[in-house]
């Protein structure tokens, strides 16, 4: 028997008087349990290679927005080159989760990322041999799209098999997080620093060849080849018994639906920042680099906040939170015209958008059956992607109507609603989700009476 301050530090924390939720911090640094995903082989593989790979994607995304805003000067077209880029995530993501389910996921992701490299390649020809145009962008875009669509519910749904242990999963989510804006941070520095002494498709060259680095780690992996459900082999039905799964528990319904709200306003923001770091703030690419970047800060805060915990407990009320945080800050940078105050909201408002993302993907993965996995993270890919090319049209339709800052208001706002909304929903979610927790052994009944 223990009393409850002596079971706290035995790795018991109390939920509530009949369960515990169980955390493994004991006898741990606290660097080292941040940490405990890389003690997998396969997952570091993964962390190195794709870390160094992430770096490149954000140093195409940041000169591909500038090298769209100058050759066309356009708020709209800056709004369409996304909106044609992501648009097929929205289209196919669902059949790509149908697959992931189906085939071998690391062979599925060797192909994407290869796929990957040779996008950003024909990229990087056009521009250095000075012969690229609008229409290239736009086509070479939406290939990308396409890749995207397989490639997040792929990447997402393997990380559970590149553990050894599945008690680590929603630390190695977090790391994710924390490695995909490590490289948000990295990569928008370097290509603001390079697109004022190289052209853009410098960048673009330098991103297809970090793709090495994250196909070699996976052809370093040895995942053991997973058993296989019995899937019916008609598409379709593949689809409806995803879409059935998904919105038939109300846990995931929720989470996925707020997510594509929060890709509609709150994520589809930085398709303006060209527009605000020349023409409101009166920098150069150097600017645009910085406020990316700052982004990056605070996701990355946010990444390493999240991988220190030790629990799944709390994150709806984290994802509360941090969505007000992001609509906020947001509507403050609107009114800016300071550089270091729009560099704090944007750091602001990168915490606020990747607590909502992270803490979404881990509650989706650890309450979600192994054989239906890569459905889910394909409807979580159409939410937190998907959803993103309507928003990226949204605000640039706005933007040329009505201006950038009033459009990034307008986002802030939104995101305020939605947060309220989720919050009002929160009695239904945990009286839902308690059951799975406690089936996963997540939590437990209270295995103890206090002393006091």
């Amino acid at each position: 028997m223990y009393a409850n301050g002596r079971a706290i530090r035995q790795g018991f924390h109390k939920l509530d008087d009949s369960c515990v939720y169980y955390s493994p911090e004991v006898n741990t640094t606290a660097i080292s349990f941040t940490l405990r995903a890389l003690r997998h082989r396969n997952y570091r593989l993964f962390f190195g290679g794709q870390g160094i790979s992430l770096v490149g994607t954000w140093m195409q995304q940041v000169a591909l927005g500038w090298l769209v805003y100058r050759l066309t000067n356009s708020a709209f077209l800056l709004g369409f080159v996304g909106f044609a880029g992501q648009l097929p995530t929205f289209i196919l993501a669902s059949f790509a989760g149908v697959l992931a389910d189906r085939w071998n996921r690391l062979r599925l992701l060797i192909v994407i990322q290869t796929l990957s490299a040779i996008q950003a390649s024909v990229l990087a020809l056009l521009t250095l041999t000075g012969h690229i145009a609008v229409w290239h962008i736009i086509v070479l875009s939406a290939c990308m799209g396409v890749i995207t669509a397989f490639d997040v519910p792929t990447r997402q749904s393997l990380i559970s098999e590149m553990l050894d242990t599945k008690e680590d999963l929603g630390n190695a989510i977090a790391l994710n997080s924390f490695m995909f804006n490590g490289a948000r941070l990295i990569g928008p520095a370097v290509a603001g620093m390079l697109l004022t002494v190289v052209s853009e498709g410098v960048c673009f060259l330098l991103n297809a060849l970090s793709f090495a680095a994250v196909i070699g780690a996976l052809a370093a992996m040895r995942i053991p080849l997973l058993s296989r459900k019995a899937s019916p082999q008609n598409m379709l039905h593949g689809l409806k018994e995803g879409y059935r799964y998904v919105f038939g528990f109300a846990p995931i319904r929720y989470i996925i639906v707020n997510l594509a709200l929060l890709s509609l306003t709150g994520i589809s923001y930085p398709v303006l920042m060209p527009i605000f770091a020349r023409d409101i703030l009166q920098g150069g690419p150097h600017t645009l680099g910085f406020l990316v970047s700052s982004a990056g800060i605070g996701a990355l805060i946010s990444a390493l906040y999240l991988a220190s915990r030790g629990s799944v407990i709390g994150l709806g009320r984290i994802i509360v939170a941090t969505m007000g945080i992001c609509g906020l800050s947001l509507i403050f940078f609107s009114f800016s015209r300071h550089v270091a105050f729009s560099l704090l909201m944007m750091l602001c408002a990168g915490f606020g958008v990747m607590s909502v993302i992270t803490s979404s993907n881990t509650i989706l993965q650890t309450i979600t059956d192994e054989d239906k996995r890569g459905r889910v993270m394909s409807l979580y890919t159409m939410a937190f992607i998907g959803m993103t090319p309507f928003g990226s049209l949204l605000m640039g339709a706005l933007a040329s109507k009505i201006g950038a800052p009033h459009a990034v208001t307008v986002a802030g706002i939104c995101c305020i609603i939605s947060s309220y909304v989720f919050m009002s929903r929160l009695p239904i979610f945990r009286k839902t989700i308690r059951p799975v927790y406690l089936d996963k052994g997540i939590i437990r009944e209270q295995p103890y009476h206090t002393d006091s």
